[in-house]
């Protein structure tokens, strides 16, 4: 069983261990506010989208659809601007 001592050292590192982690890739990856401002109303959308009424003709199934994938290009487009930055 562990000592009192030795889960506190152990939570000490892994509390510091994540806020170096957290802080290294807010530091190397950009902050993107349209981007990440966009990623929002589209989550926004979709979750407006989700709790609609169903009789749409299926035009609000293909628009959730549509909002999807326009999140993960949204998503992709961060990551590859992340990956590339100062090319």
């Amino acid at each position: 069983m562990m000592s009192i001592r030795t889960l506190r050292q152990w939570l000490v590192f892994a509390v510091v261990t994540l806020v170096v982690g957290f802080a290294a890739g807010t530091v190397f990856a950009e902050r993107q506010p349209h981007m990440q401002a966009a990623l929002r109303a589209l989550r926004n959308a979709r979750q407006q989208l989700d709790v609609a009424e169903a009789d749409k003709g299926g035009h609000r199934v293909k628009a959730i659809q549509l909002v999807s994938d326009a999140i993960r290009e949204v998503e992709a487009g961060v990551r590859f601007d992340n990956k590339h930055q100062g090319e």
